[in-house]
């Protein structure tokens, strides 16, 4: 191959302007040993122009506000009537739990020795870096169009109408949602120090919520105690749960089984939701490995105390029927029609809110990250912290996709597919991420590791990624799954994604510069705010 010719270098994904042209030409492309050597400096922290103004107690929310946003309010009723009982669905809770202890001691090791923000996607390209540039493309389509936020604005509009007395409105719900979504992109792409105020707060009135709900369903149990009315000739609570029938019921298909444990893995997910925003984290390995493990320890003691409460509270007949609103039903058989219909529903719909906020916080991060690296159009004004000084075009990236995920599929099959279809792809990134730590123990010993991974756990988490792979291929007994449409409809969504992905680098890094004679390279440039930014130029050959 001839040598790059640098006059003659072109941008690769966004139309150029004079300026820009003029930029790549007269700077010096990465060459293969500069490439390792940059991706080598990953193992360092990075300065970055939005500055480390994030202590441990607002990453503690981040963690603890992703993760509880509203799985613990809205999964328990999906995983319920997927598995079918009682017995089945604790079972699969306490498999959750342990599922993203695995996870998460993976995504430690990784964070602790790799400290910049992206999470994955740094993670990816540091270990897998041939053939080139297919892991960073993989993981910027995954990350752009399957990143999204979307089940948190569905639950949001469902309880502010059911506080509202107004069912069956899907145009309602799917309004409230969007609007959710609009106003928090605004929030946080022009506020930024008012949208980690506001997400700070909302995230320890969720933990107040959450120990109150925990409390109130430990009474009941206890001493049967309700502040709401009973209707004459039932009683307004059932009765406590006990050993006796729990499995009744239970769906034990393996694909069944799989859809439930990927609706409790979605309410597990996002213990490392600092990873994906370390370059603004005080003293981020110290922090990263205190703050990961205090925040999903006191998850996992507030999602066996709820489930308890729920299933304690009520019956498994209504759990079922009800769906994401088993929260709002648990208030309403407690306290009554005014506090447990109104009052405690908004402050449901408020903790979704939370999580809203602080998923699209990290997700910007890393829409930002893949912008800055080259792979999106438009990289200078997408990975750009102006106006604001917040990376307002990553979340104008993530908004485009979540709103469609809220307004294509029916109202009915919303929050199941998208539970299901978020999942499903995630899977494979952990199974390449499990095995390139393996890798890359094996193959760089010698970078520093503060902290490392229970080898056990590194295994199972594979095996649970392989198995969750495999499962929705294994038809249910019924030949329906808990959507209207296909039952791996999901699955076939996620593999497309990905397979979009791997087409798209075989035609702009392999077909099209073999065919026209070029070679794709890389130039940093800095933009006035400080980013610096990676260009994916055209080098012709002689």
């Amino acid at each position: 191959m001839s040598a790059p010719d640098s006059q003659q270098a072109e941008p690769l994904l966004s139309p150029a302007t004079d300026e820009e042209t003029a930029s790549s030409s007269s700077a010096s492309p990465l060459t293969t040993a500069q490439h390792a050597r940059a991706l080598d400096a990953d193992t360092e922290p990075e300065s970055t122009p939005l500055g480390r103004r994030l202590g441990w107690r607002s990453a503690y929310i981040i963690v603890l506000s992703r993760v509880i946003g509203t799985g613990i309010f809205a999964t328990p009723g999906a995983v319920v009537r997927s598995a079918g009982s009682v017995g089945l669905s604790s079972l699969l809770w306490v498999l959750g739990a342990v599922m993203a202890a695995c996870g998460l001691a993976v995504s430690l090791e990784y964070g602790c020795m790799l400290p910049r923000s992206g999470a994955d996607k740094v993670y990816l390209e540091f270990t897998y870096r041939r053939p080139r540039f297919l892991a960073s493309t993989l993981v910027a389509v995954q990350m752009v169009l399957m990143g999204f936020t979307a089940t948190n604005c569905v639950v949001f509009g469902e309880y502010v109408l059911y506080a509202l007395g107004v069912e069956g409105a899907e145009w309602a719900t799917k309004a409230l949602a969007v609007g959710l979504l609009a106003a928090v992109t605004v929030l946080h792409g022009c506020f930024l120090r008012a949208g980690i105020w506001l997400q700070n707060v909302i995230g320890w009135l969720k933990i107040g919520l959450i120990v109150f709900m925990a409390v109130t369903g430990l009474v009941v149990v206890l001493f049967g105690h309700s502040s709401a009315p009973e209707e004459e000739g039932e009683k307004a609570l059932p009765a406590k749960p006990h050993g006796q029938g729990i499995w009744e019921g239970s769906e034990w298909g393996w694909g069944i089984m799989s859809t439930a444990l990927f609706k409790v893995s979605y309410a597990y997910a996002g213990a490392d939701n600092v990873n994906y925003v370390l370059n603004e984290v005080k003293d981020p390995v110290r922090t990263l490995r205190s703050v990961s493990i205090a925040a999903l320890a006191s998850c996992c003691v507030f999602y066996l105390i709820l489930n308890f409460a729920y299933f304690a509270v009520v019956p498994i007949d209504e759990i079922k029927e009800t769906g994401e609103l088993v929260a709002a039903l648990f208030f309403d058989k407690i306290f009554g029609p005014t506090l447990g219909k109104v009052v405690l529903p908004l402050a449901v719909a408020l903790c979704a809110a939370g999580n809203v906020l602080v998923v699209t916080f990290s997700k910007s991060r890393a829409n930002q990250e893949i912008a800055r690296q080259g792979f999106l159009p438009f990289a200078s004004l997408l990975a750009s912290s102006r106006p604001f000084g917040a990376p307002l075009g990553g979340m104008i990236v993530h908004f485009i996709p979540s709103s469609l995920v809220i307004l294509v599929p029916p109202s009915s099959d919303v929050f199941d597919f998208i539970l299901d279809v978020d999942g499903y792809p995630i899977q494979y990134f952990a199974l390449a991420v499990c095995i390139g730590l393996l890798l890359l123990r094996s193959r760089r010993p010698d970078i520093k590791r503060p902290f490392k991974a229970w080898l056990p756990a590194v295994w199972i988490r594979m095996a649970i990624c392989v198995a969750l792979i495999v499962a929705p291929f294994f038809p249910p007994r019924d030949g329906a799954g808990d959507v209207s449409f296909f039952y791996a409809t999901y699955a076939l969504v996620g593999i497309g994604v990905m397979v979009s992905g791997f087409v798209y680098w075989c035609v702009w890094f392999r077909w099209l510069p073999k065919r026209r004679g070029y070679q794709i390279e890389e130039t940093v440039e800095v933009l006035e705010d400080g980013t610096s930014i990676t260009k994916l130029v055209r080098i012709k050959s002689k």
